[in-house]
C-alpha cells in the first residue's frame, strides 16, 4: 500500500475581521499530495540539488524555498537578481515543477462572502479551509487504496495548537460530507504534524511555491484578481493543469469558497 503526505500551506489572512480589507479578503490552503517514499528519494534529494546548483549552498544551513524571497530576491537569492542566473534558474525550476510526481488541492475561501451567507466556520476560516481540504484528501485515498497523514507548517504556538486541536476534532467527529469512519480509515494518525519553515521540508517548500500561483488562478478564473497575471505564475499555473487532482474531466483540486 502507498502512504501519501499531503503538505499544507497558506495564502492570505485567517482573521475574518479583515475580510474588508481588499487584500485580505481571501484565504487559501494549497495542499500538496505526495508519496512519501518519492520524497525522500526524489523530491528531497533534487530540491536540494537545484539549490546547490543555483544558489550559495552549504548542506548545514541550506537555503529554504520561499516564493517571497524567491520573487523579491531576498537573500539567499539576492544573486537571482542577475538575469541571465535567473533566467537558468527558471528553467531547471520549471522543468522540476513539472517532473516531480504530485498532486495538488487548493481551497480559496472568500471571507467577506462567507460572513454574509453563513453563521458557521466564521470565526476560524482556515479551519473551514482545513475540513474541505481534508474532506478532499481524503477521497483521493480512498480512490487510491491507500493511506495516508497531513503535514502543515508551524505559525505560531497558539495558531498551532488551535489547529492541531481542529483537525483531531475533525478526525475524530467527521467532516460535512465525510464520516469519522472514513476520516480514521483512511487518515494513518489523528494528529497534525507541523513542522518550522526551518526544518527544510521539500514537501512544505513545494506547496509553499505552487499555493500562490493557484490562488491566482482562482481568483482569475472569476474576474477577482483585479491585475494580470504575471507571466511566471501563468507557466506555474499552465504545469498544475495536470498535477491538480482529478478524475477524467472532473477536476477535485480547486474549491472556491463559500
Amino acid at each position: 500500500m502507498v502512504f501519501y503526505r499531503m503538505y499544507i500551506d497558506e495564502n492570505g489572512n485567517p482573521d475574518m475581521k479583515s475580510s474588508d480589507d481588499p487584500n485580505h479578503r481571501f484565504l487559501n490552503l494549497t495542499g500538496v499530495i505526495v508519496d512519501l517514499d518519492y520524497a525522500g528519494t526524489t523530491l528531497s534529494p533534487e530540491m536540494e540539488a537545484l539549490k546547490a546548483k543555483h544558489l550559495p549552498y552549504h548542506p548545514d544551513d541550506p537555503p529554504i524555498f520561499h516564493r517571497t524571497d524567491m520573487v523579491n530576491c531576498r537573500p539567499p537569492f539576492d544573486n537571482l537578481r542577475d538575469e541571465k542566473k535567473r533566467g537558468a534558474f527558471d528553467i531547471d525550476f520549471k522543468n522540476m515543477l513539472n517532473a516531480w510526481n504530485y498532486r495538488v488541492i487548493t481551497v480559496l475561501i472568500d471571507k467577506r462572502a462567507h460572513r454574509e451567507k453563513y453563521i458557521a466556520h466564521r470565526e476560524y476560516p482556515y479551519h473551514y479551509c482545513l475540513e474541505v481540504l481534508l474532506e478532499r484528501y481524503v477521497k483521493f485515498l480512498r480512490r487510491t487504496t491507500s493511506k495516508g497523514d497531513v503535514m502543515a507548517e508551524s505559525r505560531g504556538a497558539t495558531e498551532d495548537r488551535l489547529l492541531k486541536n481542529e483537525y483531531n476534532k475533525i478526525w475524530r467527529d467527521g467532516a460535512s460530507f465525510e464520516s469519522a469512519t472514513n476520516l480514521q480509515t483512511s487518515l494513518s494518525s489523528k494528529q497534525l504534524k507541523v513542522r518550522p519553515k526551518i526544518a527544510n521540508v521539500a514537501g512544505l517548500q513545494l506547496a509553499d511555491i505552487v499555493g500562490h500561483p493557484s490562488r491566482c488562478e482562482i481568483l482569475d478564473t472569476y474576474g477577482l484578481l483585479g491585475r494580470p497575471l504575471a507571466p511566471f505564475a501563468t507557466e506555474v499555473i499552465s504545469i498544475l493543469q495536470h498535477k491538480y487532482d482529478h478524475v477524467g474531466s472532473r477536476n477535485y483540486g480547486k474549491k472556491f469558497l463559500p
